[in-house]
C-alpha cells in the first residue's frame, strides 16, 4: 500500500532537542554474502527491541539499502542512545562484540555511524508533497504558513536569533 503523500508544504516540529544518528555497512566484498548478511541481520532485532521498548529513546527511522547502507534514526537523547547501545539486556552489545571478532579488520564488511545532537535554531527542514519522512515522521509534523516560508523563517522559529548583519 502507498503512503499517504501530504500535499502542500510542511515542516518538522520536534519540540526540543532532538539526537540524529546515522549508521550502516558497507559490503566490501558482496560476494561474501553469508559474513555480510550475518552483520546485516543484527538490525532488524534492535529496531523491534527499540518498537517495544519506547522508553530506549528512538523516536523514529528511515533506512534505505544497497551496496553501502543507510539508516537515520531519531533519539530523545544522546544519553538514551548511548545508555542502548551499552545495555547488556538490549540487543546491541552481543551483536557488536561479534562483528569486532569475526569480521573486524578482514574488510569484508565495513560498519560506520555519525550522531550529531540537534538544539532550538540549529535546523530547518521543509517536505513539499511528501509522505511523512524524516524528522517530522519521528516528531510532529506541521504546514508550512505565515512566518514559515523561507529557511531562515524555520530556523528563526525553532528558537535561532538573527546573526548580526556583515
Amino acid at each position: 500500500m502507498a503512503e499517504q503523500v501530504h500535499i502542500g508544504r510542511f515542516t518538522a516540529a520536534p519540540g526540543g532537542p532532538v539526537t540524529v544518528f546515522l549508521i550502516g555497512m558497507c559490503a566490501n566484498r558482496w560476494w561474501k554474502f553469508g559474513k555480510v548478511a550475518r552483520v546485516g541481520v543484527a538490525m532488524p532485532k534492535m529496531l523491534a527491541y527499540l518498537a517495544k521498548t519506547p522508553e530506549a529513546g528512538l523516536l523514529g527511522y528511515q533506512q534505505w539499502f544497497g551496496r553501502t547502507t543507510i539508516m537515520v534514526t531519531y533519539w530523545k537523547s544522546p544519553e538514551h542512545l548511548q545508555r542502548f547501545a551499552a545495555d547488556r539486556s538490549a540487543p546491541h552489545l552481543e551483536p557488536w562484540r561479534r562483528f569486532m571478532r569475526k569480521s573486524a579488520g578482514t574488510g569484508d564488511v565495513g560498519v560506520w555511524h555519525e550522531t550529531y545532537e540537534t538544539i532550538a535554531g540549529g535546523r530547518e527542514s521543509m517536505y513539499s508533497d511528501m509522505p511523512l519522512f524524516g524528522l517530522a515522521a519521528a516528531t510532529d509534523q506541521v504546514p508550512v504558513g505565515p512566518g514559515l516560508n523561507t529557511a531562515r523563517q524555520r530556523l528563526e522559529a525553532d528558537g535561532a536569533s538573527r546573526r548580526p548583519s556583515e
